[in-house]
């Protein structure tokens, strides 16, 4: 399948190649090969970033993989599609000033096209291995290739890169303490008491509370709050409230009925239910925000091509969320299961509190973070909350190896987006004479 899938990526990219020579004469090429470039990234994004909402359910035997395919295409199609329409900066994090390129619109979308092209590449080599990376570092890295590559050294903002690259430490070890002790809550007061099923039945009612405020912020923060409701933060904060307690008694009621079934079947079967509620809202959250690492240099290109100037920010069109959410669902379900496995049984063996306690540890750290404006990665926030529950258990429960690999993989995301931009930078500027 995967042979079947490069072979349909370089003949696109051939035929790309062939009308590259006409491209800054055509409008409309420029949009059909930025169409394509989207895609490609999107597809990577699917493929890497989705186990950030599936991988501890199915690695904890929550749902199976053929599960999470649908339940993640629907909702982070629906996050990307109805939720993902936020005006998106065309550089994306401010790692630049665009006004550098004004009247160099055409080195501007050949910059843009090669970052889409190498942070796509970049996304599916690591999938490829297995490596749960983060996609918003690798268009940054690829996005500060293409700055260097133009304008030089001096012209990248620095202090951003260093402070996104700060994240790679301080978003895993927040997470990952927060895990921590939210799973030794969860031992202490239901797993290890007389009788668990009657707790889990009376307390995760409590936790799912939690859980549905944290994920209710995060899709109004990262997502509902661009679909035109006008909801102040005050507002916001009431209505995710509700929301908590609405799922609150929904709980409360589904545990009662199925009380017995969770004595048969053991505790762990009432933290599975919840699982599948707090993965579902995750993916809709993340489809609505992580797409822009896909539709935000895309949409920069189409509003250079279709206004010939370069604009600050550029209002999302429909069809382009389109090709968002479509390349999102293709790359999981082609490339996406290598990425899951990785989070849900490489780094530690999962169970559905194990599981459920990392979610609701990296939901709360992506909340808190988004509140202050601090730049994390949502991979590196799932990645140390995992690791995190595995410390609960013991460090014996890890695999410091599976742990090794992605942290160097951390380490060599943004220099091998950089390094790859580079390389299509400077194949497009051959092929086109610009």
């Amino acid at each position: 399948m995967y042979h079947c899938l490069y072979s349909i990526i370089l003949a696109v990219a051939l035929i790309c190649l062939i009308f590259m020579e006409n491209l800054f004469l055509d409008p409309t090429l420029i949009l059909i090969i930025a169409a394509f470039a989207g895609f490609f990234m999107a597809f990577g994004i699917g493929a890497n970033d989705v186990a950030n909402a599936m991988g501890t359910s199915v690695g904890s035997k929550a749902i199976t993989f053929k599960q999470a395919i649908f339940i993640a295409a629907i909702f982070e199609f629906l996050g990307a599609y109805r939720a993902g329409g936020e005006v998106t900066s065309t550089i994306r994090k401010g790692i630049v000033d665009p006004d550098l390129y004004i009247g160099k619109e055409n080195i501007f979308i050949m910059g843009m096209l090669s970052a889409l092209l190498a942070a796509g590449t970049w996304l599916i080599i690591a999938s490829s291995k297995g490596w749960p990376v983060s996609t918003t570092h690798s268009i940054v890295g690829s996005i500060v290739g293409f700055v260097i590559i133009s304008m030089g050294f001096q012209a990248v903002s620095w202090g951003k890169v260093g402070t996104i690259a700060a994240s790679w430490v301080v978003s895993p070890a927040i997470s990952g303490t927060m895990a921590f002790f939210i799973f030794l809550s969860a031992k202490k007061f239901i797993l290890d008491r007389k009788d668990p099923a009657q707790a889990a039945v009376s307390l995760i009612p409590l936790y799912s509370f939690f859980v549905a405020v944290i994920i209710g912020l995060v899709t109004a923060r990262k997502g509902l709050k661009h679909v035109g409701l006008p909801l102040t933060d005050n507002e916001v904060v009431l209505v995710t409230i509700a929301f908590g307690l609405v799922v609150t008694v929904i709980t409360y009621i589904l545990l009662n009925k199925n009380k017995e079934k969770i004595k048969m079947n053991g505790v762990e079967s009432a933290f599975a239910v919840l699982m599948i509620v707090t993965a579902s809202a995750m993916a809709f959250a993340h489809g609505s925000n992580d797409v822009a690492n896909a539709i935000g240099p895309m949409s920069a290109i189409i509003s250079v091509a279709s206004e010939g100037a370069i604009g600050a920010k550029s209002a999302v069109s429909p069809w382009v969320l389109l090709i968002g959410g479509v390349g999102i669902v293709f790359g999981l379900a082609m490339l996406g299961g290598r990425v899951i496995k990785t989070v849900g049984s490489k780094i530690t063996t999962l169970t559905p509190s194990l599981g459920f306690s990392a979610e609701m540890a990296a939901a709360s750290t992506v909340v808190a973070a988004t509140y202050i404006g601090f730049p994390i990665s949502t991979t590196h926030t799932l990645v140390g909350a995992v690791i995190g529950v595995g410390l609960a258990k013991g460090v014996s429960h890890l695999d410091l190896g599976s742990i090794g690999r992605i942290v160097l993989s951390w380490l060599v995301t943004i220099p091998a987006g950089a390094t790859l931009t580079v390389l299509f930078y400077v194949l497009l500027r051959f092929i086109t004479g610009v």
